[in-house]
């Protein structure tokens, strides 16, 4: 290659790296040199020079979950702005999977993981120091060795709430949640905080009978969960269910029914996946803030590969969130703005 361009090999790399002081001339014959050889970077060759091999690990707990796939998405198109790859893992959700992860025995051949646990937690702490850069998603632990981008869990499930009693609804149901969980770090019982946390702010009374366990936050868990509660306790002129996929499961349990949403019971999700548009009606939902939520995971992860010499301490960020108000709480606009938006903050 140096010798078809006529140029030293340092300057072939120059070129190949996107090193900006070179000639422009000398520029132009390493990149011709380059297209009439058809010549391809070893990468491995480059990954064992530099000990990074340009890809980072994904570790989610399932792809069915729309939320994870979008996330997945989201964080591949921020990783591809730095050149990135992402290798993606399933872990279950398993504490055994989870804990694989964290062992080093899954996702080996990347230079960093971001890791979205669902089964560990803060007795786990200790397991988060691990040797090479780790950024955590969700609300599963707080206060470890490692950066931690998550969502306003509470107030973004308050805020939702507070937008079924603004349209006049009084008996709300929710749908995903366990009243009788000990994990006060989950998303159910985050969100349950903050659905309380509306009702007792507008004097309305909480009645465990209208909070109905669905496991795990699959479509056809929503629709049992509506199906039993239209059973017991047809009452209620509301639903608020913890993901969009039990919200969609949900839709389809009302309209077996002959229920007409918002009319007679107005559903509200949470996640704002892209099928949310498309259902009939279309659903109303929580964004948790999903797109931000995979760029400063990325942004963090590169600079933790990044870093050298003096480590910084681990940081928490906070992504926005929004309501989007769409048919099944009665509107048709796109989105409805919320003066209750959490900034994104460490």
């Amino acid at each position: 290659m140096a010798r078809a361009a006529g140029v030293s090999i340092k300057t072939v790399s120059n070129v190949v790296n996107d090193y900006p002081y070179v000639r422009a001339s000398t520029r132009e014959r390493v990149l011709q040199a380059i297209a009439d050889l058809d010549y391809h970077p070893n990468l491995s060759a480059r990954g064992l020079r530099s000990g990074k091999t340009g890809v980072i690990g994904l570790a989610i707990p399932e792809l069915r979950q729309n939320y994870f796939a979008e996330l997945a998405d989201s964080i591949i198109r921020a990783a591809g702005e730095y050149d990135l790859d992402v290798l993606i893992d399933q872990t279950g959700p398993t504490r055994r999977g989870e804990m694989a992860v964290l062992s080093g025995t899954r996702l080996r051949r990347t230079d960093g993981i971001i890791f979205s646990p669902e089964r560990l937690g803060p007795e786990d702490i200790p397991l988060l120091r691990v040797a090479f850069p780790l950024v955590l998603l969700g609300e599963r632990i707080f206060g470890g060795p490692t950066d931690h981008i998550t969502m306003h869990n509470v107030e973004s499930a308050r805020a939702g709430t507070e937008h079924l009693i603004g349209i006049g609804r009084r008996r709300i149901a929710v749908i995903g949640a366990d009243p009788h969980s000990t994990d006060a770090t989950g998303s159910a019982s985050l969100r349950l905080r903050g659905y309380r946390a509306a009702l007792a702010a507008a004097g309305l009374p909480y009645d465990p009978a209208l909070i109905r366990p669905a496991a795990p936050w699959h479509r056809e868990n929503g629709a049992a969960a509506m199906r039993r509660l239209l059973e017991e306790r047809p009452d209620f002129d509301a639903a608020f269910t913890l993901n969009d996929t039990l919200g969609l499961g949900a839709l389809r349990a009302l309209g077996e029914a002959g229920v007409h949403v918002p009319d007679d019971v107005a559903v509200l999700g949470f996640d704002n996946i892209d099928e949310d548009r498309f259902s009939v009606p279309s659903l109303s939902s929580v964004e948790p803030g999903r797109e931000q939520i995979a760029k400063v995971a990325v942004d963090v992860m590169v600079a933790r590969i990044k870093e050298k010499g003096d480590v910084q301490p681990p940081r928490q960020f906070l992504a926005d969130y929004r309501i989007v108000a769409r048919e099944s709480t009665g509107f048709r606009e796109p989105s409805l703005p919320s003066d209750a938006i959490g900034p994104l903050r460490e």
